[in-house]
């Protein structure tokens, strides 16, 4: 059981400068949800397309759910060239912001009105290279800390890899997007991707001036395989072993749990979240007010508060940070069902604003913590790629379903914010279990599970 750690010594763990690197690749995992997300529902919305196509359109986000099947050659392949000069993580966090940096620019010249089809494949590439970068992020965000660490460090490293996401999905990268593509500037979406391009060329060039994390040693049979030729090996102790050291690690019973919970525990807010940007529009609000209400102050607040996120899980542990949290953020889903009854009032949308996204900050935090003590030293991107990615499942996936949702409820938007909130309660139940099993497995790779 671990100690409690105070509030003094949990804020002291800010002075240390590997959060920076983190904050930055945090940026770099968000903002490209603004690319195949934000920019594009709105484009979509725009030209006409139906709430039940916008949502299955949003399913390109799916790949997110997948990339743990790609995760171990992430974690093994050198890059040639730039492996040698940035490390494994860096080489390949470079190569995907490259790559989305020319795909922005490939969207940019298309029109889904005239191709649909076209404009989704390039999305679903855009999303591809960026489920790909997370598999890199995340293993640089562990790694970069030793074992060690991994107590008084962990909430924060996912403080400041939620500040950077949500400041590139939202109050710098989201709201700069909306506002130039909102009523007063008035930018053409097509244009609004051209000028994105630039902020690709600033974090390519900070990326270079980022740290290498610590490099983890490979065990003895993982480097006997290098030399063997046979692919069967290669593909056992690669690929199959970081699964089955997940598993023989936890438990079957745990990992299944845990695995089960990740899958569930976030659901509602996800659906609530693939149609948030068309009950906006539809409610009343014009796109220059979602720029500054929902990606600029939104995204402002669940920075700001997961910095609070961080110094309650350190304090009072991850499982009961997260159970408040479900409650919390499923009950303020009903202040947008309150919204949808009063209208564009922007005091009440800064209000739900305000609860909701207080809650998200306190649920993502622990939630990336969760995930980040169940892996491996050794197969550190594999396995984190396995947890987000089923996590991933449940919040693009199961959630691309949200437009054929409110479009059968014939727009009736109040119920379906309370159906998201109900939504929760499955979650909860496991939590409550996982908790349990945590306990009698006397398992310790996850501190706070105690008061």
């Amino acid at each position: 059981m671990q100690r409690a750690i105070s509030f003094k010594e949990s804020i002291q763990q800010l002075r240390d400068k590997r959060f920076l690197p983190i904050l930055l690749f945090g940026f770099c995992s968000g903002f490209p949800f603004v690319l195949h997300g934000s920019v594009l529902t709105l484009w979509l919305q725009e030209s006409g397309f139906s709430r039940s196509t916008i949502g299955f359109v949003g399913a390109i986000a799916t790949v997110y759910a997948f990339n743990w099947v790609w995760a171990p050659f992430i974690d093994k392949i050198k890059l040639p060239y730039l492996y040698h000069r940035f490390g494994q993580r860096r080489s390949w966090i470079l190569l995907c912001l490259i790559a989305i940096a020319v795909l922005i620019g490939c969207i940019s010249f298309s029109d889904p009105s005239e191709n649909l089809f076209l404009v989704s494949i390039v999305a679903l590439a855009i999303a591809t290279f960026s489920a790909t970068l997370d598999i890199s992020v995340d293993a640089y965000r562990i790694t970069i800390f030793s074992e060690e660490e991994m107590d008084a460090k962990m909430p924060y490293a996912a403080a400041m890899s939620t500040i950077g996401w949500y400041a590139g999905y939202g109050f710098i990268g989201g709201a700069l997007a909306l506002a130039l593509g909102g009523e007063t500037i008035g930018f053409s979406w097509a244009v609004v991707y051209r000028f994105l391009i630039l902020i690709y060329l600033l974090l390519i060039a900070l990326t270079f001036l980022t740290p290498s994390p610590e490099t983890t040693d490979s065990p003895p049979e993982l480097v006997a395989a290098r030399s063997k030729e046979s692919m069967q090996v290669w593909f056992l102790l690669f690929v199959v072993e970081p699964f089955s050291e997940f598993f023989r690690r936890c438990g079957f019973k745990l990992a299944f749990s845990v695995l089960l919970l990740l899958m569930v525990f976030r659901l509602g807010e996800a659906m609530l979240g693939r149609m948030s940007l068309v009950f906006y529009v539809e409610l009343g609000f014009t796109i220059d007010q979602i720029g500054f209400y929902q990606k600029f102050f939104g995204g402002l607040l669940t920075a700001v508060f997961s910095i609070f996120g961080a110094l309650i899980n350190t304090r009072f542990g991850v499982i009961r940070g997260l159970f408040v949290a479900g409650v919390a953020m499923a009950a303020a889903n009903l202040m947008f069902a309150l919204l949808a009854v009063v209208g564009p009032n922007t005091n009440l949308f800064m209000l739900a604003l305000v609860i909701d996204n207080f809650f998200q900050a306190m649920a993502v935090v622990a939630f990336i913590s969760f995930m980040s003590y169940f892996t491996s030293r050794t197969y550190t991107g594999t396995q984190y790629a396995l947890m987000s990615s089923i996590s991933n499942f449940g919040r693009t996936t199961l959630a691309a379903g949200s437009g054929v949702v409110i479009d059968f409820l014939n727009g009736d938007w109040v119920i379906f914010f309370v159906l998201t909130t109900l939504m929760v309660i499955p979650g909860l139940c496991l939590l409550l279990w996982v908790g349990k099993l945590m306990k009698s497995y006397g398992n310790t790779q996850v501190g706070y599970v105690s008061s």
